[in-house]
């Protein structure tokens, strides 16, 4: 062995306590950065591959009744490659067990057994037979969640009539890797499941004998999407088709894509944080090495060692330190990743959903975590390589002690000798003192930022489900209803309250930009789903122009005041023209309003509605749900409370383990910063304690001396830290920002209070170790000249 390794390994013994919490802070950036990337790539690559084997569509589109006669016509179209119809319902089930009714979303399958796309993969059981009627494959989810297996049975209100279905199969599906009902935020298991169901089932209970109301169209390699969904709407504009689009707004897809911009997100914030704090550590232990084996280094030179030979063996050092780091992060981020893939496999269903290793981003884990060594300690070694032997034969010359501006800000009689050392020595090395500050701070941060969106679920859930809408059911119709319908629904028993509204499907434009959403008609002053701006008020619906809520006026470029364009996609298709009138706040979806009254008059209809909200007596609610099921109009029910409890249950189980890491890596960084800075002090100033403690300083004074530095930085770094944190909560919260849903930026009292809580443990922890050393100081030492 080279007598410099004998020396690096000697010197890391030495360095073992600090040397272990530097790797600990590598390790948690390390281990986040795979996790994220490990994850990504094992979504990406069974996401990938299930939409290929299965042929997931890369077009949708909906309407009233197509004559299958125009298919050829569709397939014709220049970049097109395949063309699949099919007959698309929502219908209500009477599920055992359950009193409240579910919803059915049941697609036909071609008589001859497989879709030609968005094809079924079979779990359990077996395809649905040619000719064999009542035959059904249900979705995994919803099966799980009621304990369905081959062969039981459900019953399905359709078209006004009671239908038995016969469950043959358990399936997956590309078109639904996520099942969330339209309308809502995450999904239900419980309340709505996919069904698929044989073409000649379908066709006879809606008389759709030779037609389909849905289509899915898969392109040609290189074919541009905006034109063939041109093509596509020319020719279902006149049988009903409300727009076209394409997988960026197919709904299952929207939400994977999401997770998959998060995941990466996650992979730059988080190792940024932890690196950085890293690179400081290795800066102020090998500055510290390096002070203290001035003499050394000057034998070595004198010996005929190169300065890069000097400058080597400290890189050396270093390198060990962030190799390890990187090896132990990347072992704990595999295992996280394994953790989070089961954590996925609850949301998204695939075929298999296994953990794949992104060695790429191993490896970029470890050269990240060289780089910032580097970056950390290149100062520090620069200094050594450049020392001459001379000058590194003599000491370094004493502190210059001198009164400083805090100490005069107090009266002498209230500072003690030994808080006055503190004071001193914190202000002869300011920036020591500001980047040990800064270290501290940012575990508080981490802990805001890892914390901060239980706080923001909470508000939105208060927000959105107990502020805007306080309906306790919302009703949709499979068509418009007309006033003797909306009577029936408003008058049922127990129904306390209602209000009706109007939904139509359109496209917004401004400027260059538009996007396809629905515009709902509501009562000019709605009690049941009240709009409300960014200050909790409610928002009057006015007579004329459209509102937006932020997000879509965000999108859009849209101000109040501003004129829009609104095209209808149904009915007579009218174009309008109307001004913004008022921008509400929302959490969740794109989404505009308009006056129910208005919206009928330009549409040039009647007074009908696609829905009603409803405010139900708790103790009637099942008799009103079994009215509501012998409703043909009725396609479907949501319960808020339901949808809330399915909300709240999944969020907080996701937030509980993510909760967890951030503690973890929070307590890293909090007692790896303190525990190197008291660590350096001791090591810096031994003998000056010890000769305190010869002088008759106690162990208590002398403790002081040393700990008390670190009380002031964690003083410090706290409120520092709590502001860090809200910044990155809000970058997060900008990060987070999609069309589905908005992440408001909220930070709660005991957020905060629950970081300082943990980096004090820390430092009260680390202040522990320290302390003992303290005690064991060497007080003979100080009675022997240095050399």
């Amino acid at each position: 062995m080279r007598k410099l390794d004998r020396k690096l390994l000697r010197d890391l013994y030495q360095l073992r306590g600090q040397a272990s919490a530097i790797v600990l802070v590598i390790a948690a950036g390390v281990a986040t950065f795979v996790m994220s990337m490990c994850a990504y790539r094992s979504l990406t690559t069974t996401k990938d591959a299930f939409y290929r084997d299965y042929r997931f569509a890369d077009l949708f589109s909906s309407t009233h009744r197509t004559p299958d006669a125009l298919l050829p016509r569709l397939r014709d179209i220049e970049g097109v490659a395949a063309v699949e119809p099919r007959l698309v319902y929502d219908v209500l089930l009477d599920v055992p067990g359950m009193s409240e009714p579910a919803t059915a979303r049941l697609i036909s399958i071609p008589d001859r057994g497989q879709s030609e796309l968005n094809q079924v993969y079979i779990r359990r059981g077996r395809m649905i037979e040619p000719l064999h009627s009542g035959e059904v494959v249900v979705s995994e989810v919803f099966a799980k969640a009621h304990g369905f297996v081959p062969g039981d049975q459900v019953r399905a209100i359709i078209n006004g009539k009671t239908q038995v279905m016969r469950i043959v199969g358990i399936a997956l599906s590309p078109e639904y890797v996520i099942q969330v009902q339209p309308g809502s935020i995450l999904p239900d298991d419980k309340r709505f499941g996919i069904f698929w169901i044989g073409r000649r089932d379908l066709e006879a209970a809606f008389d759709m004998t030779g037609a389909f109301n849905n289509v899915s169209v898969r392109l040609a390699l290189g074919h541009e999407t905006d034109h063939v969904i041109d093509q596509l709407d020319r020719l279902l504009k006149p049988y009903g088709s409300v727009g076209s689009y394409d997988r960026d707004e197919q709904l299952s897809h929207r939400y994977l894509s999401d997770e998959l911009s998060q995941l990466r997100g996650m992979a730059v914030m988080a190792p940024a944080i932890f690196l950085g704090v890293a690179a400081f550590l290795l800066n102020i232990a090998v500055s510290r090495i390096i002070s203290q084996q001035r003499e050394q280094i000057a034998a070595l030179k004198a010996f005929g060692y190169s300065d890069f030979e000097v400058g080597a063996h400290y890189l050396n050092l270093v390198f060990v330190i962030t190799v390890g780091g990187s090896v132990v992060g990347s072992i704990f981020g595999f295992w996280m990743g394994a953790n989070m893939m089961g954590m996925y496999e609850e949301f998204y269903k695939f075929p298999s959903l296994e953990f794949l290793v992104n060695w790429p981003a191993v490896a970029a884990a470890f050269l990240m975590t060289t780089v910032a060594a580097v970056v950390g300690t290149f100062v520090s070694v620069r200094s050594a390589v450049t020392l001459p032997p001379a000058e590194a034969m003599r000491p370094e010359a004493p502190p210059s002690y001198q009164t400083s501006w805090w100490e005069r800000l107090l009266p002498k009689r209230w500072i003690a000798p030994e808080m006055r050392m503190v004071i001193r020595n914190v202000t002869r090395r300011p920036l020591r003192a500001g980047l040990s500050i800064v270290g501290i701070s940012m575990a508080v941060a981490v802990m805001v930022l890892g914390n901060f969106s239980l706080d923001a679920m909470n508000y939105m859930m208060h927000f959105q489900f107990r502020l805007a809408q306080r309906q306790d059911l919302t009703v949709t119709f499979v068509e418009p209803a007309t006033e003797s319908v909306m009577y029936e629904v408003q008058n049922l028993d127990g129904v306390l309250e209602s209000e009706t509204m109007r939904s139509v499907a359109t496209r917004i434009r401004f400027q260059n930009r538009s996007r396809r959403i629905g515009i709902m008609g509501l009562l000019p002053d709605p009690q049941l789903y009240r709009l409300l701006d960014a200050d909790e008020q409610p928002v009057r619906v006015p007579e004329y122009g459209v509102m937006l809520n932020s997000k879509l006026a965000e999108i859009l470029g849209a101000t109040i005041g501003d004129q829009v364009i609104v095209e209808v996609l149904e009915g007579k298709r009218p174009t309008l023209t109307l001004e913004v009138s008022a921008i509400v706040e929302e959490y969740a979806g794109l989404n505009a309003y308009m006056n129910k009254t208005r919206l009928h008059e330009v549409l040039l209809e009647s007074n009908v509605a696609s829905g009603a909200f409803l405010k139900v007596d708790p103790n009637r609610i099942d008799a009103v749900f079994a009215e509501l099921e012998e409703r043909p109009g009725v396609g479907s029910v949501t319960i808020k409370n339901a949808m809330m409890q399915s909300f709240e249950q999944t969020v907080a189980e996701n937030i509980l383990v993510m909760r967890s890491f951030i503690v973890m890596f929070a307590a890293v960084i909090a007692v790896g910063v303190v525990y190197n800075t008291a660590r350096i002090s001791l090591s810096e100033r031994q003998r000056d304690l010890a000769t305190m403690r010869v002088i008759g300083f106690t162990n208590r004074e002398v403790s002081t001396v040393l700990l008390g530095e670190i009380i002031i930085f964690t003083a410090l770094a706290i409120p520092l830290g709590c502001l860090i944190g809200y910044g990155l909560a809000a970058i997060t919260t900008a990060g987070l920002d999609t069309d589905n849903y908005r992440i408001p930026l909220v930070v709660s009292r005991n957020t905060l209070l629950l970081a300082a809580s943990v980096v004090v443990v820390a430092t009260i922890l680390s202040a522990t170790l320290v302390q003992r050393r303290v005690k064991r100081l060497d007080l003979i030492s100080v009675l022997k000249t240095r050399d």
